[in-house]
């Protein structure tokens, strides 16, 4: 056993004198968080932000325990990523919209053989989405709704009039194997999970979850909030820190990996 007295300090207290300093700690950022090179299947990164009591939101909604350093990280991820996985109940939630990624950071994503703006892929067995909601009226990529066999076929309509592309990954309900052949089958292979729980809490169950890169925001919530995983059934996974980094109004980020398979 071993004391960390304090990780790695990356956003200063002052904007950086120099703008090389400051693309200098971009390029560290995104070297931290780089995909594997190569991975027999879709890499899942799992991305959260909790209170240091645990809380995953505060009033239904995440944004409150946002600090600048989960933000910084939030767009290098997005940056890196060939799609932004989430639950439709997320989507409610927070009132997703497209991902949004700046100019440099398309530029990078060009230069890599990747499109300038990652997809976002919608979980949903029943189809049920609004094709109204941001997710499809706030976006300059069409989203991707993973859904069943055999939803409805005037909502699966519906969200492809609204410019959804459909992809189905079960039958009856969406399995994590299904998932990942059908991502695969995409060429979306970094994969980028931004919950919720029960999304979450499933990969873990399917043994589907590569990696988890989650932040402590310096706060105390309360309230009745969850944990950032829920499954009907436990199951281990053992994971090593691939690194820790503080930010100096408290944030920690952390990224875990998994131990390789046997």
């Amino acid at each position: 056993m071993h004391r960390v007295h304090i990780a790695t300090f990356f956003t200063p207290d002052r904007p950086p004198v120099r703008e090389e300093s400051s693309e200098s700690a971009a390029n560290t950022l995104r070297e931290l968080y780089a995909y594997p090179a190569e991975t027999p299947r879709p890499w899942i990164r799992v991305n959260f932000v909790s209170s240091i009591d645990g809380a995953v939101s505060v009033d239904g909604v995440s944004g409150a325990l946002g600090t600048p350093a989960d933000a910084l990280v939030f767009a290098t991820l997005r940056e890196l990523a060939d799609v932004v996985l989430v639950g439709a109940g997320t989507v409610r939630a927070e009132n997703y919209g497209g991902a949004r990624v700046g100019a440099e950071g398309r530029r990078r994503r060009v230069a890599s053989g990747m499109p300038e703006v990652p997809p976002i892929a919608v979980l949903s067995a029943r189809a049920h989405l609004d094709p109204q909601a941001r997710l499809f009226t706030d976006t300059e990529v069409a989203p991707i709704v993973v859904t069943c066999a055999d939803a409805d076929p005037a909502r699966i309509r519906a969200l492809t009039d609204a410019g959804a592309r459909i992809v189905t990954a079960g039958d009856g309900q969406i399995t994590s194997e299904g998932l990942l052949a059908a991502l695969d089958d995409l060429g979306l292979r970094r994969v980028l999970c931004e919950g919720g729980p029960s999304l979450f809490g499933q990969l873990i169950a399917d043994d589907a979850v590569d990696e988890v890169c989650l932040t402590t925001a310096p706060v105390l919530a309360g309230g009745t909030a969850g944990r950032v995983a829920t499954a009907p059934n436990a199951r281990i996974t053992s994971m090593t820190p691939a690194h820790i980094l503080t930010d100096t109004d408290g944030t920690v980020l952390t990224r875990w990996v998994r131990m390789p398979r046997p």
